[in-house]
């Protein structure tokens, strides 16, 4: 549930801070005055796109943030889980957006930095906008499909479904590239063994590789190495090396010594010196010798890495590429050598799916067509407090020959508005405030089944006379049962039926506009005077009286 909105500095509001209640909301004022910010606040909390001409002129930036109590928030937890979000705290979501002029826009969720798509995904799960434009959806027979799956609580079986018939598509394109592939002839195949050999004897492994290009450069460098190494000995250990003339100078450190004992210390690290000299020069040599690489190894090791060089020429420059490449040429020899059997395996595994996605269809199907009567029925009896005194509704299964990724049934709805007239498909017959009340009756129905915490309705009652609009009041006001309601209104019969009820109004003097919106179901009076304002004029008798009557049936 919805309970406290902020808005800055969008389109002609200033600031604003409004503490929502559960039940049913009723938003009124007069043609112009800025109902739409309002939508737009929410709009912009749920993920809308949107540009920078809705922030408020001689400003920088507008805002919009919002709370939101949950009594069971574990479905949204999860949700905010996956996301990589923080959960809420004792079933609270906070949700911000700020717009800047010059700088980037931003989005927190329960105050971490988010994504807008991020935004929009949480969006889906606590509000749903009914707005004039809402009604054509109901000509769009996916989305009949849609409403009537729901109210069939088909969710989890169509996923299933759909997961199903997602493996089944991929088998049968794997099928049809495997029947149009290219058959190899013999020398085909054999240069295709003869690659996969290679790539074998490489032994193309991240160790293997690394060694064998270690080994190859040393020994590419063999004589150098050994020439240096040998240098390097003699320098330190020969005739005329180092060693020996550090050793004269340790006979002079030990007569030093013997002439005074305080220099023992130093004719003990004079021989540490020399010893590290000695030990540094004999391994260098034997260094050298380790240099001096076999003939043979040399020219093994040379052959592997010319032909590691072609490899990966060939087939990508790593190890991983390469390993996929031959996967792949092991995958291609194995095909060819019984691609008439691999057919017919996958043929028969693909029937075998077909036969059980089928199966799951038709329990789909079956779903639909007794929720289908039920759906019908229950919206049929509301359309005739909507106003509809002999209207049918009816919604049709047509079964497909093939397998979609919806099953292979769907549905579209029949309606007659009056008396005598045939059933034809929506689009052909209701008027956009038939097709509005239609939306709404269904609404209604479907609220059973519908888990969105907050409905939004824009002129929902748009194109229909006081009485109906008295009869849509009363099921919106049956949907608030269930649901958070707010509608945006002009008809004083259905905001009557509001338990809160907010106005926005408009100010205007020579240099600015502004919009403000505030609650007035607190203060009867206020109340009074603005139904008595929808009903023509809030001065007077007769419309303050009928005022007083809307209120009394609340």
């Amino acid at each position: 549930m919805l309970q406290y909105l902020k808005i800055k500095n969008l389109a002609l509001l200033d600031e604003v801070t409004l503490e929502l209640d559960a039940g049913f909301t009723a938003v009124t004022g007069e043609t112009g005055a800025g109902k739409s910010v309002l939508l737009g606040a929410l709009g912009l909390l749920s993920g809308a796109r949107t540009d920078k001409t809705m922030i408020r002129q001689g400003t920088d930036q507008l805002e919009v943030e919002a709370a939101l109590y949950f009594e069971d928030s574990a479905e949204m937890d999860a949700s905010l889980e996956v996301a990589g979000l923080p959960c809420c705290e004792d079933g609270v979501l906070l949700l911000q957006r700020s717009i800047h002029r010059k700088k980037m826009p931003r989005v927190q969720i329960n105050g971490s930095m988010a994504t807008l798509t991020q935004l929009q995904d949480l969006g889906e799960s606590w509000i749903d906008f009914h707005g004039p434009g809402e009604p054509q959806k109901l000509f769009q027979e996916r989305r009949q499909l849609e409403m009537l799956d729901l109210y069939a609580g088909n969710t989890d079986l169509l996923a299933s479904y759909q997961i199903g018939y997602a493996t089944w598509r991929a088998a049968h394109k794997e099928i049809d590239s495997l029947e149009s592939a290219e058959r190899l002839d013999q020398d085909e195949i054999d240069f295709v063994r003869k690659q996969i050999n290679k790539i074998d004897s490489v032994d193309a492994s991240e160790d293997s590789i690394e060694a064998l290009e270690r080994d190859y450069t040393r020994m590419s460098s063999g004589q150098e190495l050994v020439t240096l190494a040998a240098d390097c000995s003699e320098g330190l250990s020969g005739d005329q090396g180092l060693s020996e003339q550090l050793s004269m100078i340790v006979g002079q450190y030990e007569s030093l010594a013997a002439l005074d004992a305080d220099s023992e210390p130093l004719l003990q690290r004079a021989r540490s010196v020399l010893i590290e000299m000695q030990d540094l020069g004999e391994e260098t040599g034997r260094l050298a010798s380790d240099f001096d690489f076999d003939a043979e190894a040399v020219e093994a090791t040379t052959e592997r890495m010319n032909l590691w060089q072609e490899m990966r020429r060939k087939y990508g420059g790593s190890v991983k590429a390469v390993l996929a490449k031959r996967e792949e040429l092991a995958q291609q020899l194995a095909v060819q050598g019984d691609i008439e059997g691999t057919l017919k395996a996958k043929r028969a595994a693909a029937s075998k799916q077909e036969q059980s996605l089928r199966k799951e269809a038709a329990k789909l199907r079956k779903a639909r067509e007794t929720a289908a009567k039920t759906l019908a029925d229950k919206a049929a009896a509301l359309l005739q407090a909507l106003g509809f005194k002999k209207a049918r509704l009816e919604i049709e299964i047509l079964i497909e020959k093939e397998l979609q990724d919806f099953g292979n049934s769907r549905c579209g709805f029949q309606f007659a508005p009056n008396a005598g007239q045939d059933l034809l498909p929506l689009n052909k017959i209701a008027s956009s405030g038939e097709t509005a009340r239609v939306m709404l009756a269904l609404k209604t129905v479907l609220a059973e089944a519908d888990a969105t915490p907050l409905l939004v309705f824009d002129e929902v009652d748009a194109n229909v006379g006081g009485e109906v609009g008295r009869a849509v009041g009363a099921e919106l006001a049956r949907l608030a049962e269930r649901h958070q309601v707010l509608c945006v209104t002009h008809l004083p019969q259905v905001a009557s039926l509001a338990q809160n009820h907010f106005v926005v109004t408009k100010s205007q003097d020579d240099d600015s506009t502004t919009v403000s919106i505030g609650p007035i179901h607190q203060n009867r009076e206020s109340r009074l005077s603005e139904l008595s304002r929808m009903l023509g004029d809030r001065h007077s008798d007769s419309a303050r009286a009928h005022a007083e009557e809307l209120l009394a049936f609340n």
